[in-house]
């Protein structure tokens, strides 16, 4: 029984849409909530999916807004990939660069590092570095799709 509760609920829950609440209070604050108090005003606002048939692609906008070309959009496009492409290798080379000191920097320890603490603080930096050139390499690759 529960379950068919849990189904009809969620069936219905799509129809509905919460109402919002502006609420400004004697400081100048101003609050958006969905739960209606005194003072409180009533924003209607209109649900996206009822927006241009709920595909924000067919909504054309207003209409001065400025268009591009798709040639135009194309080359930007092209411009953009060839920059990250660009930033990725640069940013495989400081990786490379940064592992090959990590490398150096473990197998040699310091005469001022006298106290064991200091040379693993000394590699953790250098591990730090390592990681940070390898997330920003895992990020560039993300945004080219690789």
């Amino acid at each position: 029984m529960r379950t068919f509760w849990l189904l009809a609920l969620l069936c219905v829950a799509p129809l509905t849409h919460a109402a919002i609440y502006k609420y400004v209070d004697q400081e100048g604050n101003i609050t958006y909530t969905n739960i209606p108090r005194a003072g409180a005003k009533r924003l209607e606002l209109t649900p996206l999916s009822t927006i241009a048939g709920g595909n924000p692609q067919s909504n054309p906008g207003p209409a001065n807004f400025p268009r591009v070309s798709k040639s135009t959009q194309e080359k930007r496009d092209a411009m953009r990939r060839e920059l990250l492409q660009h930033e990725l290798a640069t940013e495989e080379g400081k990786l490379a660069a940064a592992r090959q000191a990590l490398k150096a920097g473990e197998a040699v320890r310091l005469g001022n590092e006298r106290n064991y603490q200091k040379y693993l603080d000394r590699v953790q930096g250098l591990k730090d570095v390592v990681l940070r050139h390898q997330q920003n390499v895992d990020a560039l690759k993300k945004q080219l799709g690789e």
